[in-house]
C-alpha cells in the first residue's frame, strides 16, 4: 500500500542565502589590513622613522616604489605601519560608543519613563553641537593626542548606537516571546539581555562597521589639524598633512597615504553593506 503526499504539504526546502560579495571582498580586504597591521615588518623594507638624507623628495622607483619624503622616509613602509594605528582609531573610536550606546539604549528602551527621559535630554544636548566641531573642541581642551582623541569621540559617539538599540527594544519588547518570559516569571535583567538585547543589537552591528570608516577618517582629520597622532607618528592623516605643502613637486607623499585611507574606508563600508543583507529578516 503506497502512501499518497499531497503537495501542498510538502514543505519546500529553504533556499541557501550566500554572502553578498561585497562582504567577501570586504571581508578579504580587512584581513589585509589586519595582517599588515600585525606584521608590517613582513612587508615594509625600511624603518617607518629613520631619515635618509641621500634619498629626500625621490620618486616611485624599484627601491622605494611610493617614494620618499622630506626628510628621506620610505612612503610606502610609513604607510605598512601606519596601518596599526589607523586600524587601533577605528577600533577605540567606536568600541566604547558601541558598548556604553548600546547597552545604555537596551536599559532606557525597556525601562523608559524617568530614566528614558532623562538620557533622551543628555542626547539632545550633545546633537545640538556638530560632531566634529564638538570633538575638535574637546581635543583642543584636552590636548592633541590619539588617547584625548578617544576620549572625546566616546564622549560624543554613543548618542547614534543609543538611539539605534533603545528604539529597537521599544519594538522588541512588545513581542510575544517577551510577553510570554514575563509570564514564564522571568527576571527583568534575564529577558532585557538574553531576549531582547540580542534580537535588537543588529541595526547597531551593522552601523559599527560603518562607524569604523568613519572613525578612521575622523582620525586623520584630527591628525592632519595636529590634534590626533603625532609626528614622527606613522599615521596616515599625519602622513598628508605632512605633504600639503610638497603636492606640485612631490605628490606621491599625500597621495598614497590618502588612497589607503579611501581603501580603508571602502573595505568597512562593504562590510556594513555585506552584514545589513545578510542579518535582514527574510520570510
Amino acid at each position: 500500500m503506497t502512501t499518497m503526499h499531497s503537495p501542498a504539504l510538502e514543505v519546500a526546502p529553504r533556499p541557501r542565502r550566500w554572502p553578498k560579495p561585497t562582504l567577501l571582498i570586504g571581508l578579504v580586504l580587512l584581513l589585509v589590513l589586519i595582517f599588515a597591521a600585525l606584521f608590517p615588518q613582513a612587508l615594509a623594507r625600511y624603518s617607518p622613522t629613520d631619515f635618509d638624507y641621500q634619498a629626500i623628495l625621490k620618486g616611485p622607483s624599484a627601491a622605494h616604489p611610493f617614494g620618499t619624503d622630506n626628510f628621506g622616509r620610505d612612503i610606502l613602509s610609513r604607510v605598512i605601519h601606519g596601518t596599526r594605528i589607523d586600524m587601533q582609531i577605528a577600533i577605540f573610536t567606536t568600541l566604547f560608543p558601541f558598548i556604553f550606546g548600546t547597552l545604555l539604549g537596551a536599559l532606557t528602551g525597556y525601562l523608559g519613563r524617568w530614566s528614558d527621559a532623562v538620557v533622551g535630554r543628555i542626547a539632545d544636548l550633545v546633537v545640538v553641537f556638530p560632531f566634529l566641531v564638538l570633538v575638535i573642541a574637546i581635543v583642543a581642551v584636552l590636548g592633541p593626542g590619539l588617547m584625548n582623541m578617544y576620549i572625546a569621540v566616546s564622549a560624543v559617539g554613543w548618542v547614534s548606537y543609543w538611539r539605534l538599540t533603545r528604539a529597537e527594544v521599544m519594538n522588541q519588547k512588545k513581542a510575544e516571546y517577551a510577553q510570554a518570559g514575563r509570564v514564564l516569571g522571568y527576571s527583568p535583567s534575564r529577558i532585557l539581555l538574553r531576549h531582547l538585547l540580542p534580537n535588537a543589537v543588529t541595526p547597531a552591528i551593522v552601523y559599527l562597521m560603518t562607524d569604523m570608516s568613519l572613525g578612521i577618517l575622523l582620525g586623520a582629520s584630527l591628525g592632519y589639524l595636529g590634534l590626533g597622532a603625532q609626528p614622527p607618528t606613522p599615521e596616515w592623516g599625519v602622513m598628508v598633512a605632512d605633504g600639503k605643502n610638497f603636492m606640485a613637486t612631490a605628490w606621491w607623499i599625500s597621495t598614497f597615504p590618502g588612497l589607503a585611507l579611501t581603501l580603508a574606508g571602502v573595505t568597512f563600508s562593504l562590510i556594513g553593506d555585506g552584514l545589513a543583507d545578510a542579518l535582514r529578516p527574510r520570510a
